[in-house]
Order: structure tokens, then sequence, then C-alpha cells
């Protein structure tokens, strides 16, 4: 069972290690840090944590560097985030605007900062809407048949699709069946909520002119697509060339870990887990990911919505093991929180 002094020793090899990517020795931990004991007496805490399997040697007659489960022991031991700088807090209001963007661009935005802030690849699972409803549907004839369908949400999703329309309902009456259609759709959908859409599709069907319920289907069938997206998990991703600069603290090629990045079930998946761990800021090291991919990366997420408005989602990081958790952690805390307050506004 490592001591209180074994600990800070721990400490102390995990912020060298993570600031100069060198092995720690018994010297350099005296000579840097006050614990008013001899080298000789830190080496004895540093054979101890090494038979706890807290830290290893990578080569003969080298210093010491954090195992996966050294660095698990860190961060379950930080008694409290280090808060962020005030250039940070700046950063952070500065370059988030609730009042200029919509839902799409903050969240845009959001994973720009958060990769800026931690030099980190950033990842933020888009909101979900626990009661967002049909703010409004447009339909556009943009090239004589082609037809430009929109739905746009309470929470000020956007989502827009093409329609090829078949030729025989490419005729002069067309307009004016678009006309019809476009009003019958508002009036049955405008303000119901999305997980109540097909219900009222139906009674488009039911209601709309036997003329035009062909083009009212063709329409729906697209609508169902634009509900399915605003509905359903979408990752954005910002700072791959951060992780690409990190390439040296893998052990292995970086290329199994952008493909689970590419490939984003596992990433939705484990923000998933990590979001049912409960409030704060969860971290998941190496292999307790559970995901062969993601098996030499850390992952450091937190939450971030509001209760009182239906958002949630979860936001994250993804580097190497090696990494400044405690730093990643604050900043972690304080976009979340961030993007908390200004979702209240949409």
């Amino acid at each position: 069972m490592a001591t209180a002094r074994s600990l800070e020793v721990l400490r102390a090899i995990v912020h060298d290690y993570v600031a100069t990517r060198e092995p720690v020795g018994s010297a350099a931990i005296v000579s840097r840090y006050n614990f008013d004991v001899s080298a000789a007496t830190i080496r004895n805490d540093m054979s101890a944590l090494e038979e706890e399997e807290l830290i290893h040697a990578p080569h003969t007659s080298a210093g010491r560097i954090p195992t996966e489960k050294g660095y698990r022991v860190f961060v379950d031991n930080l008694s409290q985030l280090r808060g962020i700088t005030a250039p940070q807090r700046r950063a952070i209001e500065k370059f988030l605007s609730p009042a200029e963007d919509d839902l799409e661009q903050t969240v845009e935005k959001t994973a720009r900062l958060l990769s800026n802030l931690t030099h980190q690849l950033a990842v933020i699972r888009y909101p979900t809407f626990s009661n967002s409803r049909v703010r409004k549907i447009d339909i556009v004839d943009v090239d004589g048949g082609r037809l430009l369908v929109v739905l746009i949400t309470s929470r000020g999703s956007v989502q827009q699709h093409h329609l090829a329309l078949p030729a025989e309902l490419v005729n002069d009456s067309l307009r004016a069946s678009l006309v019809r259609v476009r009003a019958m759709l508002n009036d049955q959908l405008r303000d119901t909520d999305l997980a109540d859409f097909e219900v009222h599709a139906q009674q488009v069907f039911e209601l709309v002119a036997p003329d035009d319920r062909r083009l009212a289907e063709l329409v729906v069938d697209v609508l169902r697509l634009d509900v399915d997206q605003s509905r359903g998990e979408r990752l954005i991703v910002s700072g791959t060339g951060n992780l690409l600069r990190t390439e040296a603290d893998f052990d292995h090629t970086l290329v199994p870990v952008l493909e689970a990045i590419e490939e984003q079930v596992a990433l939705l998946r484990l923000l998933g887990e990590m979001s049912r761990e409960g409030a704060g800021v969860s971290v998941r090291i190496g292999s307790e990911t559970a995901h062969v991919g993601l098996e030499e990366a850390a992952i450091v997420s937190g939450d971030y919505g509001s209760g009182s408005t239906g958002i949630e989602g979860r936001l994250g990081i993804v580097g190497p093991t090696r990494m400044d958790y405690r730093a990643n952690m604050a900043a972690v805390h304080a976009v979340a929180s961030y993007l908390s307050h200004i979702m209240r506004d949409y």
C-alpha cells in the first residue's frame, strides 16, 4: 500500500515525465522537490512504487516513468482540480459568444477552443434534445423539380436535403402543389416534438389533397432523414494535428487511434459510458477504454447541458496516456460549465 510520501513521489514522477518525456531518477526528485529526505529514501519509495506496478524502468539503469496504473492512482488522488488561468478564462468567454452563433456554430467553436486550450484532440457529442420541436419546414424548388427540403428545430438545428422529383410530378401545377404541401406540413407539424413526428406525419397523409399525396410522401421521407439526424448522435472532432504531434508518446502506430476516431462508434459508446459514471469529469486511461484502437490513449470528458432546457451532451479530449491530467481535467470542466451556461439561451 503506497504511503503518503510515496504518493508524493509518484506525483513528482508524473509531473516531471509529462513535462520532459524523460525517465525520472531519485536525484532529480531530491533536487527539484522539498522532501527533506535523502536520495536513498526516495529510491526506497520508488522501489515500493515499482513493486505496486505504479512506475517502471523503460530500460536498464534508467529513471522511472509512470505506468497506466500509476496514472490512474495519480488521477484518483487529485484532491481538487487546478483552476484554469485568467487568460484561459478570457479566451473561453471571448471565443464562445452565444448571442452571435447558432447551435451548430457554437458546438464547432467549442471543439476548436477545447483543442486549443489543451493541445489535444477535442471531441464533442452533439447535444441531444429531450424536448426539441419542429419550428419550421420549408420547401424550395431550386431547379425545375429539384427541391431543397429544410427542417428547422426549436433548438436552432437546421437540416436540409435535396429531393429530385420524378418526371410525372414536374408539371405546370407543381408550384401550387408545393405551396399547399408546405402549408399542410407546417400546419400539422409546427411545434410538435421530434419524438412524435411520425404520428403527425400520418395526419398529413390523411388530410392532404389526393393530387398532392405523392409529393407529400416524398417530402416526408426526406424529413424523416432530417429528424433522425436531429435526434441521433453525432461527434464533432477538432485538433487532429495535435494528436499527430504526440505520436512519439504512443508505443505503436497511431493508425488504430485515428481509425477509432474516424469510426466514431467507439468514442460515442465511451462518452455514453463515462456520462453514466456521474457528475464531474471522468477519465479513462489506456486499457480502461476497453477498445483495441484506443488502448494507448487517454480520454478526459465531462457532461454539458441543462436539465431545464432538455439539452444533454458530453465533451472531452483524446490524447496519449502521458498528458497533463490536472490541467486537462480543469479545462474540460471549465469549458463544459461555460457551454452549459450559454446553452440556456437555445
